[in-house]
């Protein structure tokens, strides 16, 4: 075995700092290739703008002629003036006051009245058909109180709406039913008159103001020996069997 030339020089004494350097420089350029990106080059239409120089123009001046204003007409005045004289004389209207004061006397005066007639209007007087002193008579009704001529009336009113009764036939299509209440006025002459109704369907409102439409002429009602309107309401009722 041969004896080294400097026995006391360690060669490995720092060969873990030189690993770890040389590993960190290693693990440097690695990162730095794993890190390194190229680009694709595209490919760009440049476009150049070029300025020529600015040609002037002259512009030739052109004179307006301008046609001036024509001339104001001035009116020439007469040669002589001749001043002529009023002599009309001008009569002052004096206006005096009508202001009384207690100097004044006043008058006394008789103011004759006419005699005015007077003309009297007779208003027409809605009495209900429950408490009307003469219920209207329907025609064909007899009775000596007047609880009998309302029931007549009542069934005569009813016999009246199943005679002219009948269905409408859009009503039936659409299956449109319910009760439609009328109210309708004899009036002084024992004519009807003012029929309103209201119901659920303007067809069956239209039907009911029909059937009571047709009620004939009857004897107005009457309060205190006088005829009165009476308003009377009933209900009529559309079903469907």
């Amino acid at each position: 075995m041969e004896l080294k030339k400097k026995p006391n020089l360690v060669i490995g004494r720092n060969g873990a700092i030189y690993f770890a350097i040389g590993l960190n420089i290693m693990l440097f350029f690695t990162w730095r290739g794993l890190e390194y990106r190229t680009y694709d080059e595209k490919e760009f239409n440049r476009e150049l703008l070029f300025f020529s120089d600015e040609v002037e123009e002259d512009i030739p001046i052109t004179n307006l002629e301008m046609t001036p204003p024509p001339p104001l007409a001035v009116s020439t005045a007469p040669e002589v003036i001749t001043i002529v004289e009023d002599t009309k004389e001008i009569e002052e209207t004096v206006i005096e006051s009508s202001e009384s004061n207690q100097q004044d006397r006043i008058e006394e005066r008789e103011i004759a009245i006419e005699e005015v007639a007077v003309e009297e209007i007779e208003e027409e007087v809605s009495v209900p058909f429950s408490v009307v002193e003469n219920v209207p008579v329907f025609p064909g009704c007899l009775g000596k109180s007047n609880d009998e001529l309302r029931k007549c009336f009542n069934a005569k009113i009813n016999e009246h709406i199943r005679k002219h009764f009948k269905y409408p036939e859009s009503a039936l299509d659409l299956n449109i039913h319910g009760k439609v209440h009328v109210m309708f006025i004899i009036d002084t002459q024992g004519h009807v008159s003012g029929v309103k109704s209201r119901g659920p369907n303007v067809l069956l409102e239209r039907e009911a103001e029909r059937i009571i439409g047709l009620l004939p002429v009857m004897e107005p009602g009457k309060q205190r020996g006088k005829p009165v309107k009476v308003p009377y309401m009933i209900p009529i009722n559309f079903q469907i069997e």
